[in-house]
């Protein structure tokens, strides 16, 4: 990709049932939110990049599939008609063959259904312990789906905490949620610098109160979800800088219109 960021596209990929206690800890635990999906397209003179990429299709619509892999009674996957992370990239007017890298901010199914779609493509960019927590520890119970992310072909690119992937275009480290989270920072001419918190800071709420989602892989990786969250909550206070929420049924309401896009 060369040059700087020129545009943002928002993807809204689905949506899941979530108690609140799950987004935001001490949190309603019989109050659920609709939580949409989220992810996004940066935008280049040559290329672009995506940012996550929603359920697998395959596995959420599938009723055997569906029963091996949503083992959570309270927990579904609610996707449109079509494949949304297609059909999307199809109405922003970008082209897969112009795709030049992939970066996925955690294996959770919500976010690495489409590395289906990557077999034998560019590059998709994981932390390193991330992978290796996909690979030998985590099971469907912690929503890790392997037919997700253990497919030969996908050409990972494994990193170690911060690293700019492009110009204008910066992995934050945010470990906690799972052990290699990571959220995304947008360098955009207009808009300034966008942080998509991803599942660091579901909801605002996350943001502005400097709470932690309610949940982590394990509960070691608690301390590191509080420092993930303090370091939002002051990136969002800094100037030029706004953090978007990964999972705000408000907040991304108002990006939700087709091919929503950001300069």
């Amino acid at each position: 990709m060369l040059g700087r960021p020129r545009r943002l596209y928002c993807f809204t990929y689905g949506w899941e049932p979530i108690p609140e206690a799950t987004s935001l800890k001490g949190g309603a635990r019989d109050r659920f939110l609709l939580e949409p999906v989220t992810g996004a397209a940066v935008v280049y003179d040559e290329g672009w990049a995506l940012l996550d990429t929603g359920f697998n299709p395959e596995l959420a619509r599938d009723p055997v599939e569906r029963a091996k892999h949503y083992v959570h009674p309270s927990y579904a996957a609610i996707l449109p008609p079509g494949d949304p992370l297609v059909d999307q990239v199809a109405a922003a007017g970008l082209r897969w063959q112009d795709l030049a890298l992939c970066a996925i901010s955690h294996l959770h199914c919500d976010h690495s259904g489409g590395l289906r779609l990557l077999v034998d493509g560019p590059q998709v960019v994981l932390q390193e312990r991330e992978l290796d927590f996909g690979m030998h520890q985590a099971t469907v119970e912690d929503a890790f789906f392997r037919a997700d992310y253990a497919r030969d072909g996908l050409n990972y690119r494994l990193v170690d905490g911060e690293c700019e992937l492009a110009e204008g275009l910066r992995i934050v480290p945010t470990f906690g949620h799972t052990p290699g989270h990571m959220s995304f920072a947008i360098d955009l001419r207009v808009s300034g610098t966008i942080v998509l918190a991803c599942d660091a800071a579901d909801l605002r709420d996350n943001i502005e109160r400097v709470v932690p989602c309610g949940t982590t892989t394990d509960p070691s990786l608690e301390p590191a979800a509080q420092r993930s969250i303090e370091l939002l909550h002051e990136l969002d206070a800094a100037d030029g800088v706004s953090v978007w929420p990964g999972h705000d049924p408000g907040f991304w309401a108002t990006r939700r219109r087709p091919c929503a896009s950001y300069i």
